[in-house]
């Protein structure tokens, strides 16, 4: 899990640099939501996301050469640069998509559910999506038909405490976000979502759960993003809680736990890793204009 977070942090970094990186929603802080989501689902199991897409993507395992060739526009990223960050895909590795729009994830993710419910092969599906997309009611009629129809949709709320510049509690009128899930009858708990193995082990119980039919869970985690909303807007947030949340940075709370010979050694492979993302999305051919109409109805 460390490997994975040193990951996500490092391809952003290098994304984050390049001139041609486009309009982007990066992660830094909040990687051990994904990670530890993540590394509670199987290899059949479906992940949905919303536009901060970069991080769950790699944490589910998308291969970092394909992600970087998506991002920068070209054919080689699975989804030919069509979808870019914010509709970036790939069911076959488990990640049924990223949805640009807040909240737009949730009612797919719960018709994702109902067809793994009705096939019967026991598969899980997981939605994540940020706190300001609490306040969308297509959450409150996903949780209900959830409830209802006990389907095994797992429901993580990232909350970053911030939708772009406005405080959570300036939004949101729950104490706990996760208090949501009560009037439905679904269980529900907020966990600490900068440490990795608090999340990890709150997935891997909900994911349990709903692979036994035992139906959904919501599982809030309280994080914080390192970087302004995206990499057009600049940073309202106050310098000192800036500083006190960075002090509690994920990588560098689990990298305390390891020998510091082993963090460095993560740290060149994961070095190596991306820069062999960057070699193949710039190797990789930019899309055809005789295919500009291919996919549209």
């Amino acid at each position: 899990m460390l490997r994975r977070m040193l990951l996500i942090r490092a391809f952003e970094a290098a994304l984050a640099r390049r001139p041609d990186r486009g309009f982007q929603l990066l992660s830094a802080g909040e990687e051990a939501v994904a990670v530890g989501l993540c590394a509670a689902l199987a290899p059949g199991d479906q992940l949905l996301t919303g536009g901060r897409a970069i991080g769950p993507a790699l944490a589910r395992g998308l291969d970092p050469g394909a992600v970087m060739a998506e991002l920068l526009g070209r054919v080689g990223g699975p989804c030919r640069g069509r979808g870019g960050r914010g509709h970036l895909a790939d069911p076959a590795h488990g990640f049924f998509g990223a949805h640009a729009v807040v909240g737009g994830n949730i009612a797919i993710a719960g018709g994702v559910a109902l067809a793994a419910q009705l096939q019967g092969a026991g598969r899980v599906v997981a939605c994540l999506f940020g706190d300001g997309a609490c306040a969308a009611g297509v959450l409150h009629e996903t949780l209900n038909l959830a409830a209802i129809w006990r389907l095994p949709l797992l429901f993580v709320c990232n909350n970053n405490q911030y939708s772009v510049a406005t405080r959570r509690a300036d939004a949101l009128a729950p104490e706990r976000l996760s208090d949501l899930a009560a009037p439905f009858g679904i269980p529900a708990e907020t966990v600490d979502g900068m440490d990795v193995a608090a999340v990890h082990a709150a997935a891997a119980a909900a994911v349990r759960r709903a692979r036994d039919g035992d139906g959904p869970s919501f599982v809030e985690c309280i994080s914080y993003r390192f970087a302004t909303h995206s990499t057009l807007t600049r940073e309202t947030r106050d310098a000192a809680e800036l500083a006190a949340w960075r002090a509690r940075c994920p990588i560098q709370a689990l990298a305390a736990r390891l020998p510091p010979e082993i963090f460095l050694q993560m740290h060149g492979e994961v070095a190596a890793t991306v820069a062999a993302a960057l070699r193949f999305a710039e190797a990789s051919a930019w899309p055809d204009a005789a295919d500009l109409l291919d996919d549209v109805g």
